[in-house]
């Protein structure tokens, strides 16, 4: 299998993974300088830099490679006793750089309405691919939406099972109501995406929240829920909106270990906001 192609297939797929490459060579070794191992978010390997402790060694490095989306730079001395213990009798060095490859972030807009039109231009132009989606064809169209990657009308729950969210989504609940709204959250918690939001007041965060409670949602997986959406920069417009919830979203990209939180105006997400919910 061809490094590169998988690694382009799983791209598009919107999974994760990790490239290690022999960056330098001195003397033998088991492999050249050039060779690559792509390493999938499941910890399935495709290609080799020579096998043995280093390749085992240089696994380990790309899981938490893939798991903190920060690269890593490896040194390998295969002196005698090193070379003897893992097979390699060759007595060089390598070194190995380990790269994170991350699928470009997909933003899930559900609805198609006025704010959802700004939305979809803002976050494309952020480097976000859009997806829209809405149970009104006259609505989610290329017309209103030239710039979407995806577009699907038709019914919510037959369009979910289509979307393969994976932990690069981010998911953004505008549709045309309450009902609908509720529709999508009940399926969004269950997903693992990077990133939930929902527009409305705190009062009808609140509502939708115990209405879901009731049927059995444990008010944890609520945690990953930014809503009402966006930070507070006092937006009223469409277009202002657009803004701050791209500004929440590129936050919660660039910062993954949920820093990002401290800036939100959320009830779920910022602790100072918790007492609203009691």
């Amino acid at each position: 299998m061809d490094v590169f192609e998988e690694l382009v297939r799983l791209r598009r797929a919107g999974r994760k993974c990790a490239l290690a490459t022999i960056v330098e060579v001195n003397g033998s070794i088991p492999s050249y300088q050039s060779a690559k191992l792509l390493v999938r978010d499941d910890g399935s390997m495709t290609g080799t830099i020579g096998g043995g402790c280093v390749e085992a060694e240089v696994w380990n490095a790309a899981r938490e490679v893939i798991e903190t989306e920060k690269p890593q730079y490896l040194d390998f001395n295969l002196g005698q006793d090193a070379a003897y213990e893992s097979g390699l009798i060759c007595g060089g060095q390598l070194h190995v750089y380990v790269e994170p490859v991350i699928p470009q972030p997909r933003a899930f807009i559900f609805g198609a309405g006025h704010v959802s039109k700004s939305l979809s231009k803002v976050a494309n132009l952020a480097g976000f691919a859009t997806v829209v989606i809405d149970d009104r064809e006259q609505f989610a169209n290329r017309d209103r939406f030239p710039e979407a990657d995806e577009i699907h009308a038709g019914i919510y729950e037959e369009i979910f099972p289509k979307l393969g969210i994976t932990d690069s989504a981010y998911l953004i609940i505008v549709t045309r109501g309450h009902r609908d709204d509720l529709r999508v959250l009940r399926w969004a918690i269950t997903t693992g995406a990077r990133y939930i939001s929902m527009i409305g007041s705190k009062r009808k965060v609140i509502s939708l929240v115990k209405e879901l409670e009731k049927e059995g949602a444990p008010r944890e997986v609520f945690d990953r829920l930014s809503a009402p959406m966006g930070l507070e920069i006092g937006a009223v417009t469409p277009e202002e909106i657009a803004v701050s919830v791209v500004a929440e979203m590129i936050a919660a990209r660039r910062n993954p270990n949920s820093s990002w939180r401290e800036l939100s105006k959320s009830i779920f997400t910022n602790p100072a906001l918790r007492p609203v919910l009691k």
